[in-house]
C-alpha cells in the first residue's frame, strides 16, 4: 500500500512539473486572427492608385494614413503600379495584381461602412490625365469563422480622379451575423 502511494505521488509530481512547463512557442508565432476579410480590387496592371476606406461601429476609419482603428487593419496599401516592382538579380519583376485587404480581427456589434476612393490617376494616355480613365472596382466581403462565406460581393465604378463610391455598408450582430447589407451613399474620404 506505501509502494502504490508513493507511484501515485510521484505520478502526480510530474503531472505538476508538466503543467508548469507548458512548451514554449516558435519565435515570432502569431497567430493571425481574422473574422472578416475585406477585398478591394481593380483590373490588373492599372496604374491608377485607388483606396479602400472602412468605418466600424465606433466612427474610427482606417485608411492609408491610419492602418489600425479598433479591430480593423489595413493590411496591403495598393498605389497601382508604383510599389508592385522589385529588382531580383537585377531583374525587374512587376506584380500586376491591383488589390486592397482590410481585415476586421474580432465581433464588434454594429455598422460598417467600406468606401473607395481614387486617389491618383497614372495614366499618360488618359485625355486628361489629372482626371485620369474609369476604374471598375470589385468588392468582396467574407465572413472566415467558424467557415469562409460570402457576405458580398459587387462592382462598382469611379469616373475620375477625387471620386469617391460607397462599395457596402453592413451590419454584425454580437453573434457574428451580418444584416443590413446596403449601399447608402456614407463619405468617409477626408479632404487630404
Amino acid at each position: 500500500m506505501l509502494f502504490n502511494m508513493l507511484i501515485a505521488f510521484v505520478f502526480c509530481f510530474i503531472v505538476a512539473l508538466l503543467a508548469m512547463n507548458p512548451k514554449a512557442s516558435k519565435a515570432g508565432d502569431i497567430p493571425a486572427k481574422a473574422e472578416f476579410i475585406v477585398t478591394l480590387s481593380w483590373p490588373d496592371n492599372d496604374p491608377n492608385d485607388i483606396d479602400l476606406w472602412a468605418r466600424n461601429p465606433a466612427g474610427e476609419v482606417v485608411w492609408f494614413r491610419r492602418r489600425e482603428a479598433g479591430l480593423m487593419h489595413l493590411d496591403r496599401d495598393d498605389r497601382g503600379l508604383s510599389n508592385d516592382t522589385i529588382n531580383v538579380n537585377g531583374q525587374r519583376i512587376v506584380n500586376p495584381l491591383n488589390q486592397e485587404v482590410v481585415t476586421i480581427r474580432g465581433i464588434a456589434p454594429g455598422e460598417y461602412v467600406v468606401n473607395a476612393h481614387y486617389y491618383e490617376s497614372k495614366e499618360a494616355e488618359a485625355p486628361d490625365p489629372k482626371a485620369g480613365q474609369p476604374v471598375e472596382l470589385t468588392l468582396s466581403v467574407v465572413k472566415v469563422n467558424p467557415r469562409a462565406e460570402v457576405v458580398y460581393y459587387g462592382q462598382q465604378r469611379l469616373a475620375r480622379r477625387g471620386d469617391e463610391a460607397t462599395l457596402v455598408r453592413f451590419s454584425v450582430r454580437a453573434d457574428g451575423g451580418v444584416s443590413g447589407i446596403n449601399t447608402l451613399p456614407a463619405r468617409l474620404v477626408e479632404r487630404l
